[in-house]
């Protein structure tokens, strides 16, 4: 006989649809429990495969020699990214915008694997916000790094609202926010050539970083897709 062995933590409407927080114990493996998030019933994040997640934070630090960075993460998800941006002493202060109250509730209940270490962390500030419209709008502050980690790829977006972003105007826009020497990175579940060329065209280094790992259920490897850019461009019409 089968064992169902699922906890349904919290299940609600969102702006973007049904939101589901649910934790299980893998079957194939007993005693390693997962979270995960669903989003209208489709399967959006997990606790279980982080490793991009952590690296989008572990590349863009070693990219910055600089020290009492300031660091904006847009998406919190599970935690990850800003939990290992926090793993760094050089780093001052942590802004955190995320688009869903329902999720920024999860960590404020600890209903997340990570609610303890972030709930307990004096750097970090989580606000409910739009990254994508903050980095639209003039900089009233910059940082040191920008992490995005919201839309499943520049051509898969969670919503309209996104698209500028990954275009030359938006990405002009999200330069205005970073300090000297700052970096933009972006998480991704796929490739995309149009973005990596947008980036060229706005900013001075571009570099691309895929993250490949296995997936116990389907025993399928699968590939992530890190984008990281510094510096601004030369102006090419004064060539």
């Amino acid at each position: 006989m089968t064992r169902l062995n699922l906890e349904i933590l919290a299940n609600e409407m969102s702006p973007l649809g049904l939101l589901c927080l649910r934790r299980r114990e893998l079957l194939s493996k007993p005693g390693t429990i997962v979270t995960e998030v669903t989003l209208n019933h489709e399967f959006l994040m997990s606790s279980l495969y982080s490793d991009s997640e952590r690296a989008l934070a572990q590349i863009a630090l070693e990219m910055h020699p600089g020290t009492d960075l300031r660091v904006l993460v847009g998406g919190l998800g599970l935690g990850y990214t800003a939990s290992e941006v926090l793993e760094s002493d050089r780093v001052a202060g942590v802004e955190v915008l995320e688009l869903l109250p329902q999720v920024i509730d999860w960590l404020a209940r600890g209903l997340m694997p990570l609610s303890s270490r972030l709930n307990g962390e004096r750097r970090l500030v989580i606000t409910q916000g739009d990254a994508y419209q903050k980095l639209a709008e003039p900089a009233d502050e910059q940082f040191d790094l920008i992490l995005i980690d919201v839309d499943h790829s520049p051509e898969e977006r969670l919503g309209t609202a996104n698209d500028t972003f990954y275009g030359e105007s938006g990405l002009r826009a999200a330069q205005r926010h970073l300090a000297a020497n700052g970096i933009l990175a972006v998480w991704s579940y796929a490739e995309c050539s149009s973005f990596v060329d947008a980036l060229h065209t706005v900013f001075k280094h571009v570099r691309v970083e895929s993250v490949t790992y296995a997936h116990d259920q389907t025993n399928q490897q699968y590939t992530d897709w890190l984008f990281f850019a510094r510096g601004q461009a030369c102006d090419r019409s004064l060539a």
